[in-house]
């Protein structure tokens, strides 16, 4: 029992010596700034001055901030569309990618490349692709003889173009998931349906989507604070523009803090959207909360 004891101190203090540097580098970079960031939305700190204490001026201007608050507007907008239209897809391609066919993973790498490339570096492929006079997509359409709109430019099509590059760049990381979740369910429940007559919608309503369930939530949560948190995209292709339709918070917050250096007024700016983002996940949780699947 003694050599048993010395065995498993041991253990636990090696473990703790391996996890010290990462929960120090947590600490310093992750729970330190927040501290720090939550202080400032307090003060008036505008990097050039002394910094003073403000109380809840921030947060009261913040309240009467229409254009924050209009950005607020724009990416519920996004996230309505691009939250399901990322699970649909996603759930698709994974069924598709998850069959047993010869060369299936060279299709898997295919649709699993955009999530690779840099955000900002396709964003400023994707301008190119959508500009309204040599880009590809319009060039393409005008061969079957439609004149193809100003993408990024115009105010009904500038936000949906930034859905369309956002899902072409986020669905094959989200493929993957749901081909981890698809390979975990038994293959004798599809056997059993197939025995009973269960044709192939039914065995992806009664058994494929119950057992993803789990998988689901996990996709549609970062699905969800991704969209809230839009900004590369928004960023390279629109400006913001036009017209402020693709003004995100992360964007506003940004000019904020670095273009006008207003950091007290930035901070609680980014605090008021961290906990809309809490707000969001929660519910999302109650949604998707239920008893797991029985197998």
């Amino acid at each position: 029992m003694a050599s048993a004891g010395k065995l498993h101190r041991h253990q636990a203090r090696t473990a703790y010596l391996f996890i010290t540097p990462t929960m120090l580098l947590f600490l310093i970079f992750t729970v330190i700034p927040v501290f720090m960031a939550f202080y400032l939305s307090f003060t008036n700190y505008d990097v050039l001055s002394h910094m003073d204490w403000a109380g809840w001026d921030n947060y009261r201007r913040l309240w009467q901030d229409s254009l924050y608050w209009l950005t607020f507007k724009n990416v519920l907008y996004y996230s309505v569309i691009f939250v399901p239209l990322n699970i649909l897809i996603s759930i698709g391609l994974g069924v598709l990618m998850n069959q047993r066919l010869r060369g299936i993973r060279l299709f898997r790498t295919l649709n699993y490349l955009p999530t690779l490339t840099s955000a900002v570096a396709a964003a400023t492929v994707w301008v190119w692709l959508l500009h309204p006079e040599y880009g590809l997509v319009n060039g393409l359409l005008s061969y079957l003889g439609i004149n193809g709109p100003a993408w990024l430019a115009q105010t009904e099509t500038a936000m949906m173009s930034i859905i369309l590059v956002t899902l072409w760049q986020s669905v094959g990381s989200n493929m993957v998931i749901y081909i981890a979740g698809l390979q975990g369910i038994p293959d004798y429940l599809y056997e059993s349906a197939k025995l009973d007559g269960a044709n192939a919608f039914q065995r992806f309503r009664y058994i494929t989507w119950p057992q993803l369930r789990p998988t689901t939530f996990l996709v549609s949560t970062m699905s969800i604070i991704g969209a809230l948190q839009l900004f590369d995209q928004a960023f390279v292709l629109t400006q913001g523009g036009p017209g402020n339709v693709t003004k995100t918070p992360v964007y506003l917050i940004y000019q904020q803090g670095f273009n006008q250096l207003q950091m007290g007024y930035a901070s609680a700016q980014a605090f008021v959207l961290a906990i809309a983002i809490l707000v969001f996940s929660f519910i999302n949780m109650r949604l998707n909360k239920s008893e797991e699947p029985v197998v």
